[in-house]
């Protein structure tokens, strides 16, 4: 591709929610970039959108709304005259045929279920009945498809009836399926929709009364008589990260007599059961998969995850911390349970401050009383003047790079030690708790030898760091195969790493003299960006405040999916069953039904197995699992066989866990980490059933060792691996070192401009001609 083509290329990514597209345009002579109604001085601004399927993602720049704070959606793709651009139809239109194809093909290889029992009558279908509905099914999904191509070419009248709406309906839940889950989801939307349309008759009245009473979510407060007989006391402790909120609500916790604490992670609850032993205080860990209780008399204070928590003990004190991940999507259910759950006289809630009118109003509706602690942070945080101009040579020690996949973490660590000299410590969310507190223990010992930190967003929660500067690498990441800019919250989150008041052993050890008694305002920590283009909208996001917490996750206990399962015949899919379940939940607006994807792929995976009851299938679908690849799927079935059958599996007995790797020798390469990265996570699953079905799994202390070996050869792969990612010429150029014509070129606002914030508004940049010429 010629440098003037590469120019005058557009790129565009679809947005399933609004059936459109965000486009950019990078053209060589800005006055190409004139829109209808738009002067030629103008450039498409933020409110016009922006795309990046042809873009280096690493340098896609966050685009921000004064409104919602992300990505602005389709309708502000529009230009003045109101009218989209005819290249955004003919894309969208091209979506849309995708869509419609891969829909038919998926319903092509759609197998009928097999004859199912009626609830009225109680006798199992015949075939012929089973292949009508099956058929009737199948019609139903190609008219919806029929009408939605005909709505998609503008051939579709203004009435719309009912039942178009309905059609309309169940497209736009396919296109939210095919977007986050590719084709396998959208095969297993289609199969859970045929059982559900073929068991709907087999309802009577009463069955469906019955299944709309138990679905009835609205009112989770009540959920808890124990703790509503309590007049509980919420202190809330709210701040930026580094403020310290956390070591106050500790510093209650020390002197309670009985009390727990309670993070998002095994991480922090291992660093807070460290703490208080060593502070003297007698204090038991419980996490998912290690469970550690102190010789002798009991302890009176308990440190857990937050999915741990006791809700039948009582407690003079509590901690949550994180309260605000009480609005997140997946895990959100098991902090709003914590927080309406806990029998604690005095709860003390740790977190941003964005979560603090949601928590007014469950409160209010608990009768609970509501103290407000406010907290500064305890060392400044400034956005720096300049970005590192995508030149490593601008590095020195205490720098943290953030980058958002393995493959760049790795690539980074190689390219920076190569041609740099300085040793890089390496944290993304795959490596084990424990070698990840290893890598933070490294960088932060001045004497370690190790300058650099190059990590994930896994920084951001449950590792206290001496990040001096804190540099971005790119403002957006990939989920579910969809790029995402970063959320004001997760920017803000990220960045308060830098200017740690205090690191990990300090807090432990509070009475050294070496630790300030008050706020060290010399201690700066400094935010800024590997790449110019990045820093403005960095510096804008550190300026706005993060949108309040909407709504407190939920999912239907235990308890009420068992009592639901009894209206479906007892061949129905357990995922058909949760589906159903969540079609008739009816929610306050204070809370969200949280996401049940990965428990639908975990109930699918164990339908074969016949022996397993409810309770049993629902805890495997909360295990600690994702079905990634086939060897987690190999895993898993094999361990639920296990459980179904009634049989002991000793470890060694359990084929789908390569414990070979640990009798080879240790390669210095991405697909052997990978395996043992695989390997820790098969052993971590295995130990937390071993808690559950403890008769079944019966080598717990083999597996902890073994877990413990892998976790070492982790850590020495981390020493030895070098893999360089896939980037951009000019990236790669740029970061060997400025070619040299690179500062004339930056002083030319003809060739190279980059974006400005006026007035809450940030304009693109327009194509760089060290990029055209490079390309």
């Amino acid at each position: 591709m010629s440098p003037s083509q590469d120019q005058a290329r557009s790129s565009s990514s679809p947005d399933w929610s609004t059936g459109q597209v965000h486009v950019s345009f990078a053209p060589s002579d800005p006055a190409s970039m004139m829109w209808p109604g738009v002067a030629s001085s103008s450039r498409p601004t933020l409110e016009q959108g922006h795309g990046g399927a042809e873009m280096d993602q690493e340098r896609d720049p966050l685009l921000l709304n004064r409104t919602d704070q992300r990505i602005p959606r389709a309708r502000s793709l529009r230009p003045r005259t109101g009218r989209p651009p005819l290249s955004v139809l003919r894309e969208k239109r091209a979506l849309a045929r995708v869509l419609v194809a891969t829909v038919r093909e998926c319903l092509r290889g759609l197998k009928a279920p097999p004859p199912l029992t009626s609830s009225k009558t109680g006798a199992r279908m015949t075939e012929h009945e089973r292949d009508a509905e099956f058929a009737a099914f199948k019609n139903k999904i190609e008219e919806a498809l029929s009408g939605f191509e005909r709505r998609n070419e503008g051939k579709w009248g203004k009435e719309e009836t009912e039942d178009a709406k309905e059609a309309r309906k169940l497209i736009e839940s396919l296109k939210r399926i095919y977007t986050s889950s590719g084709v396998n989801g959208l095969k297993a939307e289609l199969n859970q929709r045929c059982f559900l349309h073929i068991l709907g008759p087999s309802f009577t009245t009463s069955d469906e009364h019955n299944q709309k009473l138990l679905a009835d979510l609205r009112y989770p407060v009540e959920w808890y008589p124990e703790a509503r007989a309590l007049q509980r006391t919420i202190h809330v402790h709210v701040g930026p990260t580094n403020s310290g909120k956390t070591y106050q609500a500790l510093q209650k916790l020390e002197g309670a007599r009985a009390g727990v604490y309670a993070g998002p992670l095994r991480l922090l609850a291992h660093e807070v059961f460290s703490r208080l032993n060593a502070l003297g205080k007698r204090c038991d860990l419980v996490t998912g998969d290690d469970q550690r209780t102190l010789p002798g008399e009991p302890a009176g204070l308990m440190s857990c995850t937050v999915e741990m928590l006791p809700f039948h003990k009582e407690f003079d004190v509590a901690v949550i911390d994180e309260i605000q991940m009480m609005g997140d999507p997946q895990r959100g259910w098991a902090w709003t349970a914590a927080f309406l759950a806990l029998q604690a006289k005095e709860l003390h809630l740790c977190g941003e401050e964005r979560a603090v009118p949601l928590i007014r109003h469950l409160a209010d509706s608990m009768g609970d009383t509501v103290k407000l602690h406010t907290y500064e942070r305890l060392s400044p945080l400034k956005t720096a003047d300049r970005s590192l101009d995508g030149w490593f040579g601008n590095l020195r020690n205490g720098d943290c790079l953030v980058a958002f996949s393995r493959k760049a973490i790795h690539g980074l660590k190689k390219s920076i030690q190569e041609k740099t000299g300085l040793r890089c410590a390496v944290i993304y969310g795959n490596l084990p708790p424990e070698t990840r507190a290893e890598q933070a223990k490294l960088f932060n010992d001045p004497s370690s030898g190790y300058n650099v930190l190059v990590a994930t967003d896994a920084i951001g929660m449950g590792l206290n760091l001496s990040i001096k500067r804190l540099i971005f690498t790119a403002l957006q990441k990939n989920f579910a195969g969809q790029a995402h800019p970063l959320s004001i919250s997760e920017i803000k989150q990220i960045a308060g790493r830098a200017g740690r008041y205090r690191t990990a052993n300090q807090d432990i050890s509070p009475d050294d003299p070496s630790v300030p008694r008050t706020p060290d305002k010399n201690n700066v920590g400094l935010v800024t960006t590997l790449d110019a283009c990045d820093l403005p909208f960095v510096r804008h996001a550190m300026q706005l405040s993060a949108e309040p917490v909407a709504s407190a996750g939920i999912v239907p206990p235990d308890a009420v999916i068992d009592r639901f399962s009894a209206y479906f015949p007892p061949e129905t899919p357990l995922s058909v069953v949760l589906r159903r379940l969540v079609e008739l939940c009816e929610t306050n607006p204070m809370f969200h039904i949280c996401g049940l994807e990965d428990k639908l792929m975990i109930a699918d995976q164990l339908h074969a197995l016949k022996n397993l009851t409810i309770r049993e299938r629902l805890v495997f679908c909360n295990s600690p699992v994702a079905l990634r690849d086939e060897s987690s799927q190999e895993l898993v079935f094999m361990l639920a066989t296990a459980v179904s059958d009634q049989r002991p599996a000793p470890l060694l007995d359990i084929s789908a866990l390569d414990l070979e790797l640990l009798d080879s020798d240790v390669q210095a390469n991405r697909m052997y980490l990978t395996y043992l990265e695989e390997l820790h996570r098969g052993l971590i699953l295995y130990l937390w059933l071993s808690y559950r079905f403890d008769n079944i799994f019966i080598d717990r202390a083999l597996a902890t060792h073994v877990k413990e070996m892998t976790e070492e050869r982790i850590s020495s792969t981390l020493e030895q691996i070098a893999v360089v990612p896939p980037r951009t010429r000019t990236r790669t150029k740029m970061r060997d070192g400025p070619p040299a014509d690179f500062w004339r070129l930056l002083q030319r606002p003809s060739s190279f401009s980059l974006p400005s914030v006026e007035q809450g508004q940030t304009q693109m940049p327009v194509q760089s001609s060290v990029a055209a010429s490079s390309a």
